[in-house]
């Protein structure tokens, strides 16, 4: 099961982001700006967004096996065509449905998880998912940059197709079929109440605004860092500017190990550390040596992944009822910060440099901070309201 998940989340991740290191062949080729050619990694993810909560209400009703599998075999279908897109309106539109067509599998696989696993394990579990993700996002990244280097940009898009397809056909031979799903119900009704129910839920409004700071943070980072790296002073051939992307093996194994952190810190000690981090890498990335900007990517994917991992998992275990709902609201807040960051922070870049992208980066880290202060302070009301609770029903009895 593991396995299984961990490989959707590497095909998941690899053609979700394909485009993100080639975006300076890209804006080269077609003759498009830095913010022109970011649109065909924000419309992907911003497609996900809109998509993954109608598509895990069919998950509650069809199953989450069925719907991940066809979710797969949809994006990997539109990664062969890809390819071929004529020009950057063509591109985007591709990109697009092919990011609809992925919404079916992160809410699925974590309500999947959430059903199949025990709750003592489910942090973990969702950490390896999510560690396929960086996994997925570190080899479609170094792929494409050396396939394009050597035989162009949609040569490096055909090839990362190709690796989803292997990834696909993986999960499907390996995860087993569901023991404890119960098929629901499509009634609009029922959805709309349970979603209410979620977003009147305040831990679960945060969790969600953090993923979408978080992602803001890395969607900026990751759209632009190509074009930062192919220009003075660095100017690193495609191909360098790919493998840069190896820095992804730190979120693989800070997911991974979300779960001990969480064991010994709690959420929001995880959180915290996680904030901190990823402030600390976006203030070395505005260093002018190769070694500096390496350091600061490190610190934010580490930061990021485990701040991701930390949320993402406590959503599953805070929703008692309607998981894929809960799991679907916080991927579509994840996936459109991603959207928002990968735009702005082209925006800022062309406007200001790397600069201005740091900048608001860091803007995004201050609001995380914001928001787990703000928990951290309603948690220690709510104990102070329990004691003194307790306290007079001990005197009244």
């Amino acid at each position: 099961m593991s396995f299984a998940l961990f490989a959707a989340g590497m095909a998941a991740f690899a053609l979700l982001y394909s485009t993100q290191a080639l975006l300076p062949a890209i804006s080269a080729d077609l003759n498009v700006t830095a913010a022109q050619a970011s649109w065909t990694v924000s419309a992907a993810t911003g497609a996900l967004a809109l998509f993954v909560l109608p598509l895990s209400a069919l998950s509650e009703r069809f199953g989450r096996r069925t719907v991940m599998t066809y979710a797969l075999v949809v994006a990997v279908v539109v990664a062969l065509v890809i390819p071929f897109a004529p020009d950057v309106e063509w591109l985007i539109a591709l990109r697009a449905v092919q990011g609809a067509a992925l919404a079916g599998l992160p809410a699925s696989a974590m309500a999947y998880l959430a059903e199949e696993v025990r709750p003592k394990a489910l942090v973990a579990a969702i950490g390896l998912f999510v560690a396929g993700n960086s996994l997925g996002g570190m080899s479609g990244r170094i792929v494409t940059g050396w396939a394009a280097q050597l035989w162009g940009w949609r040569a490096a898009l055909a090839a990362v197709g190709l690796m989803a397809l292997v990834c696909a056909v993986v999960f499907r031979l390996l995860l087993p079929k569901a023991r404890n799903f119960r098929p629901g119900s499509l009634d609009p009704r029922a959805l709309a109440k349970t979603v209410g129910t979620h977003l009147s839920d305040p831990l679960l409004r945060r969790l969600y605004a953090i993923g979408a700071l978080f992602m803001t943070v890395f969607g900026a980072v990751y759209t632009v860092i190509g074009y930062r790296l192919a220009e003075a002073p660095f100017s690193l051939p495609q191909g360098v500017v790919g493998s840069v992307f190896l820095v992804y093996l730190v979120g693989t194994a800070s997911s991974a190990g979300a779960g001990t952190l969480v064991a010994r810190t709690g959420r929001r000690g995880a959180l915290y550390l996680a904030v901190s981090t990823t402030a600390v890498g976006l203030l070395l990335s505005l260093s002018h040596s190769l070694a500096g900007v390496l350091a600061g990517l490190v610190l934010i994917t580490a930061g990021f992944f485990a701040g991701h991992a930390v949320a993402s998992s406590s959503v599953s275990r805070t929703a008692k009822t309607g998981r894929a709902q809960a799991s679907a609201l916080y991927q579509s807040a994840y996936y459109l910060g991603s959207s928002v960051g990968g735009t702005l922070g082209a925006v800022a870049f062309h406007a200001g440099g790397w600069e201005a992208t740091v900048g608001l980066g860091l803007l995004a880290v201050v609001g995380v901070a914001s928001i787990t202060l703000y928990g951290t302070r309603c948690a220690r009301v709510e104990r102070r309201s329990l004691v003194v609770a307790g306290r007079s029903a001990v005197t009244n009895s």
